[in-house]
């Protein structure tokens, strides 16, 4: 007969409820305890010390109204009711003050009397004689305050003198030694808080202990008792972790027929069908993002012909030089030099989120967007992988060598990147046997004309205005020109990335900032201001390719001027 695994569960689980059961309960009455003398801090310590702070007060009172008593004796001897009235004041005072000590002396001596407190009763009973003296010199006080009463009525003025200072120094004693009590008591108060704590801290170390104690020996019990449970569930979580590691080939054998026999089939099932979609991502991995992939499986409506219009941005960029690289080389060594360039120009586009749409002979085209990539990052992230990319070129060159088999006569080669961000149309676009998850729109063929307009102008790096504008925090960018492209009426604004804000080398600024100059005298027509601006641009960075370019189309239009209604625009005829 088995037992189910529901059982075994219980009586491990009984097992700990009374392991447990006992820890708390030791707990609960050690707290009691901690609780108990708390009580004792709250019923004798703090009502004594509030006593005696009361009894000071009201001595102090009594020292004031006395002080009025013998003023109003000297000062106004005829005044009987006011006399009367401070004499009643003066005597309430006095016994409220003695009424004080007497309660926290009954506190105090009941507490001495308990003999199963934990307090030092040495201290009580040293402060039980200090407040007995206490008392004693307040009757004293008393005495000589009735005797200087006595010597005002007599009118005896070396014995009223004799009589008042002997009155200051009683009242400047009782209340030094009032102090000292009070600071006595306060001292046994604080003792007891720590007592307190002290338990309290005790108890919880305990509780702690036989709580671990209890947990260890429920964990011994449940070992003992559940031994045939766990080692099909230690099978099951090694084929586990081997899934999780990628072993998709895991099977775990059933031996059982409980739930965990139940569990073992369900997981073997699993696995089947994760095996079975990994081949899908395998295959369809290699021809779309992996992103892609993963929202088709797990989302297969979205496979629905369907698009939507969205912001993103669009990213081209193309190998420039390799069909001088690819003469005399054999089909094998071209497409092991594309995959390696194709390779490390992929790597940037993936590691800022990008989407790689497709690849276009030694060309790249990639979006980023909604919902792969944040709104407000996306042309950042854009502008981010081309400037990975261009330093991943000197890599590739590097690499070159090795690649193509030469030493020497290996061609330049570099690359252009063309980046727009606009609205285009988003979704799985095709047939009913073949489709593509892609974009299309102007930004789409901007981005295509801006990476070949860097040819006619001599950059590496252009982006549209949309781009410059939401990226502009974190890169800096230089306005190149108005350009009208092939297929359009209207100019768009065209900017060369120059690198991240921070990263700017002086030179290039220099060269930034001579060039804007030279590109506001251009669209104003000053042609020698032009000149200048640019001279100066390309003295500080001589390879500038938008220098030189504008230099000669300034000299150009300085013979040919162009008409009254041109504003600076300039159309691309190639593409």
């Amino acid at each position: 007969m088995k037992i189910s695994v529901g059982v075994k569960i219980f009586g491990v689980v009984v097992v700990l409820m009374i392991l447990v059961g006992a820890a708390a309960w030791y707990n609960a009455d050690k707290l009691q305890d901690v609780q108990t003398l708390l009580q004792d801090v709250h019923d004798t310590y703090i009502p004594a010390y509030q006593g005696l702070a009361r009894a000071n007060l009201r001595s102090v009172e009594e020292g004031l109204y006395a002080r009025r008593l013998l003023i109003a004796r000297l000062q106004a001897p005829d005044d009987k009711a006011m006399i009367q009235r401070l004499e009643l004041a003066t005597s309430g005072k006095s016994r409220d003050a003695d009424s004080e000590l007497v309660a926290v002396r009954r506190i105090i001596g009941r507490e001495i009397s308990d003999s199963s407190s934990l307090e030092d009763k040495a201290e009580l009973a040293r402060l039980d004689t200090r407040l007995e003296f206490l008392q004693s010199r307040h009757r004293e006080y008393e005495a000589v305050l009735t005797a200087l009463e006595a010597a005002i009525e007599k009118g005896d003025a070396a014995e009223q003198k004799r009589q008042l200072d002997q009155l200051d120094r009683l009242r400047d004693t009782i209340n030094n030694e009032t102090e000292i009590a009070r600071e006595e008591m306060g001292g046994l108060l604080d003792g007891a808080f720590h007592m307190v704590e002290h338990g309290q801290a005790l108890s919880t170390r305990i509780g702690s202990a036989l709580l671990a104690l209890a947990l260890a020996l429920g964990a011994l019990t449940a070992a003992v008792i559940s031994v045939n449970l766990v080692r099909p569930l230690r099978r099951l979580l090694h084929g586990t972790t081997l899934v999780q590691q990628g072993a998709l080939d895991t099977e775990v054998p059933v031996t059982s027929r409980d739930e965990v026999g139940e569990l073992t089939a369900g997981f073997n099932a699993m696995v089947r069908e994760l095996r079975a979609k990994a081949r899908i991502r395998e295959t369809f991995g290699r021809y779309l993002d992996p992103r892609i992939v993963e929202g088709l499986i797990n989302q297969p409506d979205r496979l629905a012909g369907t698009g939507e219009r969205r912001e993103m941005t669009v990213f081209f960029c193309d190998m420039q030089g390799f069909t001088n690289l690819s003469e005399g080389m054999t089909p094998a060594g071209m497409v092991r030099i594309v995959n390696r360039y194709l390779a490390l120009m992929s790597e940037p586009v993936r590691r800022n989120h990008g989407i790689i749409d497709k690849y276009i002979g030694d060309g790249i085209m990639a979006f980023w967007g909604p919902p792969f990539s944040p709104a407000g990052d996306q042309a950042r992230l854009a502008c981010a992988a081309g400037i990975e990319q261009l330093a991943a070129l000197h890599s590739f060159r590097a690499e070159l060598p090795d690649l193509t088999g030469f030493r020497r006569g290996i061609p330049h080669i570099d690359m252009r990147i063309g980046v727009a961000t606009g609205e285009v149309i988003v979704g799985n676009i095709g047939s009913d046997v073949s489709m593509s998850y892609t974009v299309m729109g102007d930004a789409v063929n901007f981005a295509s004309r801006v990476e070949g307009a860097n040819k006619a102008y001599g950059t590496r790096f252009l982006v549209n205005a949309r781009t410059a504008g939401m990226a502009g925090d974190s890169i800096a960018f230089r306005e190149i020109d108005r350009l009208v492209v092939e297929g359009k009426r209207e100019p768009e604004l065209v900017f060369e990335v120059l690198g991240r804000k921070g990263e700017i080398s002086p030179s290039i600024e220099a060269m930034a900032d001579r060039f804007s100059e030279g590109l506001a005298a251009y669209r104003a027509r000053n042609w020698r201001s032009a000149v200048a601006a640019f001279d100066s641009a390309l003295e500080a960075v001589p390879e500038d390719g938008p220098s030189r370019v504008f230099r000669e189309r300034v000299q150009r239009l300085e013979i040919d001027p162009p008409p009254p209604e041109w504003k600076g625009e300039w159309t691309l005829h190639e593409k």
